[in-house]
């Protein structure tokens, strides 16, 4: 291409400059491609980041992030879902209008809620879903070498929103793959109390 001077008028092509040009256009080149080798080298890529969650995060070995490691209490959509409703009932007499993420996750936790029962009183319903939670969290189970086992916080909340009354312990041990380190015979144990306590609560008024 050729050349342009400031007043509009065109000049002839200069060999030279266009040379220089070229060798500038190989220089950069090569800084960029250096440039780009040691960006490579040194800062991790979208894939490397990638599998470090993946690595950190992991349900079926219980590896979670950080926020994982600080005694939290980790609920179930029933729970969730009995909270919601109690502060939209509250909202609802203070006049005051819920927002659209709100109704979102009050429909979301509802429709995959399993342990409801309009019939049964919000303080029973409470007591009930918070008993099944200390007595998942509570079970332990002692290996042949001594080694006492127990539930992580997040498979007490996965038993609660998955089992159904009649989960059996294979099916279980698909959905949540970090039970398959218990004997079948704990893992039963542990779907009879969520089974009694479904009953009582689905049963309820009935």
């Amino acid at each position: 291409m050729s050349a342009e001077s400031s007043n509009g008028s065109h000049q002839p092509p200069n060999t030279s400059s266009s040379s220089t040009i070229d060798t500038n256009a190989d220089n950069n080149n090569n800084n960029t491609n250096n440039s780009t080798s040691t960006n490579n080298n040194n800062k991790p890529t979208s894939h490397n980041l990638a599998s470090a969650v993946t690595a950190v995060e992991n349900a079926a070995e219980l590896s979670f992030g950080n926020e994982f490691d600080s005694d939290i209490q980790i609920l179930s959509n029933a729970q969730v879902a009995v909270i919601l409703q109690m502060s939209a009932q509250n909202a609802l007499v203070r006049d005051e209008e819920l927002h659209d993420v709100y109704k979102k996750t009050q429909k979301y936790v509802e429709r995959f809620n399993t342990m409801k029962n309009p019939e049964k009183e919000h303080q029973e319903l409470v007591d009930e879903l918070d008993n099944l939670q200390g007595a998942l969290t509570t079970f332990r189970k002692e290996t042949e070498d001594g080694e006492e086992m127990e539930l992580h916080g997040f498979e007490v909340a996965a038993l609660m929103n998955l089992v159904q009354i009649d989960t059996m312990v294979e099916e279980a041990a698909s959905l949540i793959p970090s039970l398959s380190r218990f004997p079948e015979s704990a893992v039963d144990e542990i779907l009879d109390l969520i089974r009694n306590t479904m009953i009582r609560i689905v049963s309820y008024g009935s």
